[in-house]
């Protein structure tokens, strides 16, 4: 896995989401946190917030991941499995969603995970996937549209550095 580990450095961006007292906090998060799935649960985990956390990682402005901690699961959102063979954290989310690692450039890039795990919160499975179809958007643009649906794109932007359109 040498590609992997040269691959690993660092994410465009890296934070969580949770909701304290009814509103949304948006804080970042440690880059160790994002070079592996299990890591990032961990961390997350310490943001209870009233209902768990959400963890939004964009790497290179190659593919995204989401990761939703509740009490007593957790669940993930890879933007692109075919980011695994070149990426440890996109390899760890597909591992820990139980898929094979995808072929050297045979298989199409397209989404892996639970489609469905903001639909409590504002942003259904057919949204979210209208948003991975849209091939105009960088990662980070589109975890900007995802906090924006959800109820925390300006606090997201500013945290990320975004400008807000």
């Amino acid at each position: 896995m040498n590609e992997l580990d040269e691959a690993e450095a660092d994410a465009d961006l890296a934070v969580a989401a949770y909701l304290e007292d009814g509103e949304w906090v948006v804080d970042e998060l440690v880059p160790d946190h994002a070079h592996d799935v299990e890591d990032l649960i961990g961390a997350l985990r310490r943001f209870a917030g009233e209902g768990g956390a959400i963890g939004m990682i964009a790497v290179d402005e190659d593919f995204f991941l989401l990761v939703r901690v509740e009490p007593h699961r957790a669940r993930l959102l890879l933007s692109d499995i075919t980011a695994a063979t070149e990426w440890e954290l996109a390899a760890t989310a597909v591992e820990f969603l139980g898929l094979p690692l995808p072929e050297d450039d045979e298989d199409e890039p397209s989404p892996a995970g639970d489609l469905d795990l903001l639909h409590d919160l504002g942003m259904p499975a057919l949204d979210l996937a209208v948003l991975l179809d849209d091939e105009e958007l960088y990662p980070d643009e589109m975890l900007s549209e995802v906090a924006r649906s959800i109820g925390f794109g300006e606090q997201f932007d500013d945290a990320v550095g975004l400008t807000s359109a």
